[in-house]
């Protein structure tokens, strides 16, 4: 009866235990992380407001921070003033050709003038009244006129020419100006930071009133809401597992007890690689294994780096 009673006590624990690891045995290990974005500034300038703490829920699109954008006010209006003394800069044909006018019609009332006195010379030669030189001289003069009326509506033409000419170089300075306008209200624009996703803040790097600089980093966000347990697996259990599945994730609660959430494998490696040390497979360590991504729903009490175990159903 001692003997008995001496196996039962032995035997009983024994059984217990190995019930209990039945019930928690686990295919697959890993750590809990989350799609994490850093943030920073697009433009370099003081930091006007940051209102953010670590543990903020921000939403996609709100305003995060405010860089100083009064030096970049300041760039754009010069631009404006050097727009506006680009007419200042440019001529005025109309005088120049209203001269020119005035001046081939005086011309032209020589030359009128020149044709009634050589027709009254004509006259006056049929009438022996008259010598063929003075005729000629009026000829001549009213060829000279003629010339000159064309040469005065060519600089008519040359003038327009080169004032245009002109004119477009200077003007040809507007479009630069204007883009660069553009392109200074795109950074103005800038100076609003606004955050890319929803999430909760992790981690903040900047305070306000700090200098930036573009690309230096404001503050680092991940979406908690849905966690990721990156675990491995073996080569062994590649077959058991594919995208979509549910399976089972446990997590510590107590000592004694687990915490269980439903989660979806979204990721399978394609490619072995080498245990990392802090993980255990379930024959203990493989040499190689591949990585599995699990999505779990957080309720709140799933951190980044928690331990967590995977059971395939």
């Amino acid at each position: 009866m001692k003997t008995s009673y001496l196996l039962s006590a032995i035997i009983m624990p024994v059984i217990f235990m190995q019930c209990n690891f039945n019930n928690h045995i686990s295919d697959a290990s890993g750590t809990f992380e989350v799609d994490e974005v850093i943030v920073s500034s697009e433009i370099a300038g003081k930091i006007i407001s940051l209102p953010i703490e670590e543990g903020t829920m921000l939403q996609k699109g709100s305003l995060a921070a405010v860089i100083d954008s009064i030096p970049l006010g300041l760039q754009k209006a010069q631009i404006e003033a050097t727009i506006a003394t680009l007419h200042q800069k440019t001529l005025d044909v109309r005088p120049q050709v209203k001269q020119l006018q005035d001046q081939i019609s005086v011309q032209r009332v020589q030359l009128e003038n020149a044709i009634y006195e050589r027709d009254r010379t004509e006259r006056l030669v049929k009438a022996h009244a008259a010598t063929t030189k003075q005729l000629d001289d009026q000829n001549n003069q009213i060829e000279v006129l003629k010339k000159q009326i064309i040469a005065t509506a060519a600089q008519i033409g040359v003038q327009k020419t080169s004032v245009n000419t002109q004119n477009s170089t200077v003007l040809s300075e507007y479009k630069p100006l204007r883009k660069s306008i553009a392109q200074v209200n795109d950074q103005i624009r800038r100076t609003n930071v606004l955050n890319p996703i929803n999430g909760t803040v992790l981690t903040k790097y900047a305070m306000q009133g700090e200098v930036t600089e573009a690309g230096k980093a404001l503050y680092k966000i991940g979406d908690l809401s849905v966690i990721t347990l990156r675990a491995y697996i073996t080569g062994v259990q590649l077959a058991q597992v594919k995208l979509n599945q549910t399976v089972k994730v446990l997590v510590d609660s107590t000592a004694k007890t687990y915490r269980t959430y439903p989660g979806i494998i979204t990721w399978i490696s394609d490619k072995a690689e080498f245990t990392p040390k802090t993980i255990q497979t379930k024959e203990e360590r493989a040499n190689l294994v591949y990585a599995i991504k699990i999505h779990v729903k957080n309720d709140g009490y799933l951190k980044i780096g928690m331990y967590g175990e995977v059971v395939f159903k």
